[in-house]
């Protein structure tokens, strides 16, 4: 575990639910693949049953003079994401260089809780919207009034630097234009739709693969900046279309092959309507969720639908940190936080490393 001495608070996140049939697969169940990121399984000492929920840990700090902080992702067996956690439903276990097993550590006289700051982890959304002629005709004010009810379900009020979203728009051509840049503001992105026009494409055509293609890349890269940041990354990429492919630029298997590549920390969503739509190649690019509308009515609700599901996805993270008692000689300690949640229980082990750790921790 990294000592970082910065002023770091406790981040408490959430995004994503399922879809019409679709599993989270932004998490991995075989064991010996990182389903729990950076932790492991508990020792057999405490006894403990099989993880009914999964949490894997995105990363782990101390902060002196004696505070403890791990930043992990909850959900439950079928990949579903676990928010609305509270500090109370976690046990916290440790094991020192002298203890046979691990011991309890007292949430209250250890000060545990989940924090509500973000300066450890950032959230991207990217809403790519198909604004090809077919769109443009016959759906375009629905599509407005479902994206704008997407923007002010997903966004947080008031807004934070830790939640951002942009929005792209494709038609036929090589190119993922931007709409509106990342940004905090609901405000901005809403008045950013209100403002798309009729005139907006110069090409009737629909190229559904290069903006899954370069939806990817984009996502990718805020990932990697957020990174080179010290901040965990996670992002989601919501793609609307009321067709297929038609340009031929790009092939499907270059389009799925960059969904199954992407990094485990990228969410995959797809809104599709009416009835020239393949529903297979959308669940295939929606991995995590997908669902469809039948006419231009159902738009805004099933867009209501990925919205929750995002939001579920997001608020999935949390930063949970206590006080040890363990203090600056004791080395290297082993700890296991475990949640129980409706009956269900899991548990995750890691370990810190107490230098120079003294009293005074809050």
């Amino acid at each position: 575990m990294k000592n970082a001495i910065k002023y770091l608070s406790i981040s408490f996140f959430v995004i994503f639910l399922v879809s019409c049939g679709n599993a989270d697969d932004d998490v991995n169940f075989d064991i010996n693949h990182g389903e729990l990121g950076k932790g492991k399984e508990a020792d057999a000492c405490l006894g403990f049953a099989d993880n009914e929920l999964l949490l894997s840990i995105q990363d782990e700090f101390t902060t002196l003079p004696g505070k403890v902080s791990i930043l992990f992702k909850v959900s439950d067996m079928l990949g579903n994401p676990i928010s609305g956690l509270t500090a109370n439903q976690f046990t916290i276990y440790e094991q020192g260089r002298n203890d046979d097993c691990f011991n309890t550590i007292s949430s209250s006289e250890s000060l545990a809780r989940i924090s509500p700051n973000s300066q450890v982890f950032s959230n991207n959304t990217l809403l790519v919207l198909d604004l090809s002629n077919s769109v443009l005709e016959s759906s375009l004010e629905e599509l407005k009034a479902a994206s704008t009810s997407f923007i002010n379900n997903v966004m947080p009020s008031p807004g934070t630097d830790s939640f951002k979203m942009a929005i792209y728009w494709f038609d036929g051509e090589d190119e993922l234009p931007l709409l509106n840049d990342l940004t905090s503001s609901t405000a901005e992105l809403t008045a950013a739709v209100d403002g798309i026009t009729a005139d907006i494409s110069n090409d009737p055509s629909t190229d559904l693969y290069g903006a899954v293609i370069k939806s990817v890349d984009i996502a990718d890269d805020l990932l990697l900046k957020s990174n080179q940041q010290d901040v965990i990354g996670a992002a989601s990429i919501v793609l609307f279309t009321d067709g297929t492919d038609q340009a031929s630029r790009y092939t499907k298997d270059a389009a799925l092959k960059a969904v199954t590549q992407a990094e485990r920390n990228i969410s995959f969503f797809t809104i599709g309507l009416g009835g020239e739509i393949d529903t297979d190649i959308l669940e295939d690019i929606g991995k995590t969720a997908s669902v469809f509308a039948s006419n231009k009515e159902e738009l805004e609700a099933t867009f209501t639908q990925i919205s929750q599901r995002v939001s579920e996805q997001a608020n999935s993270f949390y930063l949970f940190e206590y006080c040890t008692p363990k203090r600056d000689g004791s080395g290297e300690n082993n700890l296991v936080i475990q949640l129980t949640n409706g009956g269900l229980q899991g548990a995750v082990q890691t370990k810190f490393n107490a230098k120079d750790f003294t009293g005074g921790c809050e």
